[in-house]
C-alpha cells in the first residue's frame, strides 16, 4: 500500500512529461536541501526581508512555461520557534498579493512532501484572486520545513492544469 502515493505522482508525472510545453528537470537548490521537479528551467534570484521578525535571505528559483509560472523558494529562519510565524507570514502575504479573494486549504494529505519536518501550519493553499491588472488568476501553493527551513512550491497562472501540479507538487522531496 505504501507505494501507491509514489505510483500516482509516477503517473501523473508520466502523463504531463509528454507536454511540448512542459520539458521536466531535477533541481537542487543549494542550501535547500530538497529535491524539485520543474517544467522548465528556472532563474535563481535572492533577496534579504523580514519573515517572522526576523531578517532572511529568501531564495527563489522561478520559471513560466504554458503560462503558469512554477516556483520555490526557501529560507532559513534559524530558530525552530519562529517556523510556524514564518509559514503563516508566506501564506498570508500570497493572499494579499492577489487582492481580495479566496483562499482555502486543501486536505492534509495533499500537502505532504516526503521527509518534510512537521508543522501545523504546513500543507497546500488553494488561493483566487486577481492580479494588478485586474485579470483572473488561481494559485496554488504548498508550504513546507526541513529544520529550521520554510519552504513555499507555487504554481500561478489563469489556468492550472491538475496533472501539472501534481507532478510538480508530487516531485517535491526533502533530502536525508
Amino acid at each position: 500500500m505504501p507505494r501507491l502515493p509514489v505510483l500516482g505522482a509516477a503517473a501523473a508525472w508520466l502523463l504531463v512529461a509528454c507536454s511540448p510545453a512542459l520539458d521536466w528537470r531535477e533541481l537542487r537548490p543549494a542550501g535547500a536541501g530538497v529535491v524539485a521537479l520543474f517544467p522548465c528551467k528556472p532563474a535563481s534570484h535572492a533577496r534579504r526581508l523580514m519573515l517572522a521578525g526576523t531578517t532572511v535571505t529568501m531564495t527563489l528559483h522561478a520559471c513560466t512555461a504554458d503560462g503558469v509560472t512554477w516556483a520555490l523558494a526557501h529560507a532559513d529562519v534559524g530558530d525552530p520557534a519562529l517556523v510556524a510565524d514564518a509559514l503563516t507570514g508566506l501564506r498570508d502575504a500570497a493572499s494579499a498579493n492577489l487582492g481580495p479573494g479566496q483562499a482555502q486549504n486543501m486536505p492534509a494529505r495533499s500537502g505532504h512532501v516526503s521527509g518534510a519536518t512537521p508543522n501545523r501550519q504546513a500543507g497546500r493553499v488553494v488561493i483566487e484572486g486577481r492580479l494588478p491588472d485586474g485579470s483572473a488568476v488561481q494559485e496554488q501553493q504548498l508550504l513546507f520545513v526541513r529544520g529550521t527551513t520554510v519552504l513555499q512550491a507555487t504554481a500561478i497562472g489563469a489556468r492550472l492544469d491538475g496533472q501539472a501540479l501534481e507532478a510538480f507538487f508530487g516531485g517535491l522531496r526533502v533530502l536525508p
